[in-house]
């Protein structure tokens, strides 16, 4: 495929610049014999692409990465080429070369990880017209510099997402295509080109996450997407609207606004969210993933429950042994009222409303807990004596569990040798057994012993 068409003069003036160099100049810094080839087809066996490869040079191997279990291809392999030169040549010739209906991506085989997660010299590309592929990128951006990695993102049917990004080796190369294609026309679409962010640092970068889809819930059922046009339309171009619905066609009562630039989305969240729109307020946010929306869910749980477990600490008390007579909370209200003022009590119930015999009383002071605590555990409440502590959360009754159990555990003695049986010397067959750990019997003397046999004694 032909290069995109840059519809400005700034593409001309890149081919002058500095940076033109050969691709064997991106070997500088890594093994230059070796290629990384990627986008393989799972079809691709090692003697294929060494077939391949043998055309413009001297292979020493080929490998194809295959996944230790299923042994299925992960999509890429590495070959090694005797000299620099046949490896240069096979990453001019034969990169994007269509390999079992797949064209096959191309660079020096990198073994180093901080260079390729550095983002050093890596520019992202967004807003790509569909039909730019990995070669019509490569073809574009080389103008400005030598590209060590390139490529754009694709759906699983191979579509391209929009995007993608160019690694150069130089950073001057980085800056100068950024300078000079940002905001150009490829493909009569209008790109942003802007320096690489990894995912963890952009909302440090950015000082919050930057998005274009907006998320609105608290709809009303007449709502349509027009509706929504209308109303978001005063904050900036907008490329889609949704209404999601059910099978039936009645609304579900949210929905999805896209706009073109980031700055709008904001400014249309900010100023729309709680809104009254058809006498319904309105939330308005940014669109998240289920991934990550059930994270911050998560977390924001967690934070309450830590929230509410520090402001109670020493006031909560946590009952157990309840008998059945105490039935309700008002009940167990009335059992710790003459120690202060109660803020909650709860008598703990199973699914059927049975109660399980426990329960928890939080006073509005530590020291009416506390009174509370000394006066009421083990004190006899309808012939049960009460279990009375201060209420833990389930982390913190873990680990002290954990903490006892341990110093419970008997101390195993230190391993002794084997115990292999021993015989004294010069008693053959007749000696006492010997065990390795124990002290070794009184030696006998094979003289004195055969003096007895013979009935001869010595003094």
């Amino acid at each position: 495929m032909m290069a995109a068409q840059v519809q400005a003069s700034a593409a001309p003036a890149a081919g002058a610049m500095e940076g033109g160099a050969s691709p064997a100049a991106g070997a500088a810094a890594f093994p230059a014999t070796s290629l990384y080839v990627g986008d393989l087809d799972v079809s691709v066996q090692d003697a294929q692409l060494f077939d391949v490869f043998s055309q413009v040079g001297s292979v020493v191997s080929v490998r194809v990465c295959r996944d230790v279990n299923t042994r299925m291809s992960l999509g890429y392999a590495y070959v090694n080429f005797s000299i620099p030169a046949d490896a240069a040549r096979a990453l001019e010739m034969l990169n994007f070369t269509p390999v079992n209906g797949k064209p096959i991506r191309i660079m020096y085989s990198n073994r180093d990880p901080s260079s390729r997660k550095s983002g050093a010299a890596n520019i992202f590309i967004k807003n790509l017209d569909k039909s730019i592929d990995n070669k019509a990128l490569y073809d574009t951006f080389s103008a400005f510099g030598n590209i060590l990695s390139c490529k754009v993102a694709t759906e699983m049917s191979g579509e391209s997402k929009g995007y993608g990004f160019v690694q150069y080796e130089q950073d001057e190369s980085a800056q100068n295509a950024i300078n000079e294609l940002n905001g150009m026309l490829l493909n009569d679409k209008k790109v942003y080109v802007g320096p690489f962010v990894r995912k963890q640092e952009r909302e440090n970068v950015f000082g919050s996450p930057k998005f274009n889809n907006v998320y609105v819930k608290n709809l009303s059922e007449s709502t349509t997407e027009d509706n929504l046009r209308e109303l978001f339309g005063n904050f900036g171009p907008i490329t889609s609207v949704i209404v999601v619905r059910a099978d039936d066609g009645k609304s579900r009562c949210f929905g999805f606004v896209n706009f073109e630039n980031p700055d709008d989305a904001a400014r249309a969240v900010e100023d729309l969210n709680g809104k009254k729109f058809d006498d319904k307020e309105l939330y308005v946010g940014r669109a998240q993933k289920k991934s990550e929306r059930e994270m911050q869910l998560k977390e924001n749980f967690e934070k309450s429950n830590k929230e509410t477990a520090d402001r109670n600490q020493g006031t909560n008390l946590y009952l157990k042994n309840l008998d059945g007579s105490v039935d309700d909370d008002e009940k167990l209200k009335e059992l710790f009222a003459e120690f202060g003022t109660i803020t909650s009590c709860k008598v703990m119930r199973d699914s059927n409303g049975v109660n399980k015999g426990s329960g928890f009383v939080a006073f509005k002071s530590s020291e009416d807990a506390s009174r509370a605590l000394v006066a009421m555990n083990g004190k006899m409440v309808g012939g049960k004596p009460l279990y009375v502590a201060l209420a833990q959360r389930k982390e913190e009754r873990r680990a002290r569990l954990q903490a006892q159990f341990s110093q419970m555990r008997p101390v195993m003695p230190p391993p002794v040798a084997p115990r292999m049986p021993m015989y004294p010397p010069g008693v053959p067959g007749m000696g006492q057994q010997l065990f390795y750990g124990q002290p070794p019997p009184a030696f006998v003397n094979p003289q004195g012993y055969n003096n007895a046999i013979f009935g001869k004694f010595e003094v």
